[in-house]
Order: structure tokens, then sequence, then C-alpha cells
């Protein structure tokens, strides 16, 4: 879990108990915003470890695999001289 899943976590409890401040809910859009980014790139990391999968490519398997787990463990990619 990251720093922004969590503080999303707390803002939604607060929530439940009282309506959020305009700074929270500035900073409740900003980890919804980190959160999308976050899902759009497992998403697409995903269906590229399909395609390499479906095409037998086992460099590019291995590339994407590296990639899913470095935004698991860090929550970034980087592509390197790739792109």
């Amino acid at each position: 879990m990251f720093p922004y899943h969590a503080r999303m976590a707390e803002l939604w409890l607060i929530n439940k108990k009282r309506a959020l401040t305009h700074s929270e809910l500035i900073e409740l859009d900003q980890c919804m915003s980190l959160n999308a980014k976050h899902c759009w790139t497992l998403a697409r990391l995903q269906n590229e470890s399909l395609l390499a999968s479906m095409t037998n490519d086992v460099e590019w398997q291995h590339e994407t695999c590296a990639r899913l787990e470095e935004l698991q463990h860090t929550g970034k990619v980087s592509y390197g001289d790739a792109l």
C-alpha cells in the first residue's frame, strides 16, 4: 500500500463522521488522481503482459513482469532507453 492509499482511506473514514474541509477535499482529489494513474499503469502493464504471452515474446514478457514488480514496490515504472 502506498501513502496516498492510506490517506485516501483515512479521509473516507473522516467523511463518514463529518464533512471534509476544503483542504481535505483537495487532498482527497489528489489521492484519487494518483490512484487512478496507478490503476491505469497497472492495467496497461497487465495488457502488455498478456500480449507478450499471446505472441510468445519471452523477452517482452520478462520486461513487462519486471515493470509490474517495480510498480508494485515503488509505485512508479521506468522504461530506460526502451522508449
